[in-house]
């Protein structure tokens, strides 16, 4: 099985950490997040994970030639004038893959004990009867953040930001809905469809929702996985990688 760990980003919320390494090997508990990603990728069962990279991409690429886990083939998907966001970053790195099956996409920051192989087992029960239109399943929770995906019974169809007050500060919907309106927060890990690539022509830099939405646009469908019973933790702010610390592993 494919994996894809999106790597990419900057992380100027940590900051100065990040300013002399990459954010995916900031360290949690004496190990990289990027070691923690693939760790759990791997006990999901990838053999092959591709990893985008952007700021200090040669630190990454260093340590995944003397840490890859054995019998995993890793290829890199570099983002020389990135990066891309989290589609954007998707769609560069479609000439790596091998499009074998659906594969795992995970973000680096996000530490967490989600079943993965549970996530792929749903998504393929649903693949069963879905006739070619499901192109992903989302891991998403029901806590309060401020951005949320909507979904109906056909899937996902809009987002919808909040202010700390709770009133709308944007949305987006792509329908009407169908049935009730479920707001879920997302999680940050997919489990996709290899047909995603050859379905839209966006180039360039943008968010994964906007290529989800396009899709669901067109009757594709994007459902959600919830994973809230489990341990879940962004490490995104100094704030987090304290609390991420502080855990146990």
């Amino acid at each position: 099985m494919e994996a894809m760990i999106l790597a990419a980003g900057a992380g100027t919320r940590l900051c100065p950490i990040t300013d002399r390494m990459p954010k995916a090997l900031v360290p949690v508990r004496g190990r990289p997040l990027l070691a923690h990603v693939m760790d759990r990728l791997v006990e999901a069962g990838a053999t092959r994970v591709i990893v985008n990279t952007c700021h200090h991409a040669e630190q990454i690429a260093a340590f995944l030639e003397r840490h890859t886990p054995p019998g995993v083939e890793i290829a890199l998907s570099h983002e020389p004038d990135g990066p891309y966001d989290t589609g954007g970053g998707l769609l560069a790195a479609a000439p790596l893959f091998r499009r074998d099956g659906p594969f795992l996409l995970h973000n680096v920051d996000v530490l967490s004990r989600i079943p993965l192989d549970g996530m792929l087992a749903e998504h393929h029960a649903v693949r069963e009867r879905a006739e070619g239109r499901l192109l992903a399943s989302l891991g998403v929770q029901d806590r309060g953040s401020e951005r949320q995906l909507l979904f109906d019974d056909e899937g996902l169809m809009g987002w919808e930001n909040r202010g700390s007050d709770g009133a709308v500060r944007g949305s987006h919907r792509v329908r009407d809905p169908v049935g009730p309106l479920r707001r879920w927060s997302f999680s940050g890990i997919h489990v996709v469809e290899p047909a995603v690539f050859d379905l839209t022509d966006r180039t360039g830099r943008f968010p994964i929702r906007t290529l989800y939405l396009d899709l669901a646009k067109r009757g594709y469908r994007i459902l959600p996985v919830d994973v809230s019973a489990h341990e879940w933790l962004d490490v995104g702010t100094h704030a987090r990688l304290a609390e991420a610390e502080a855990r146990e592993g």
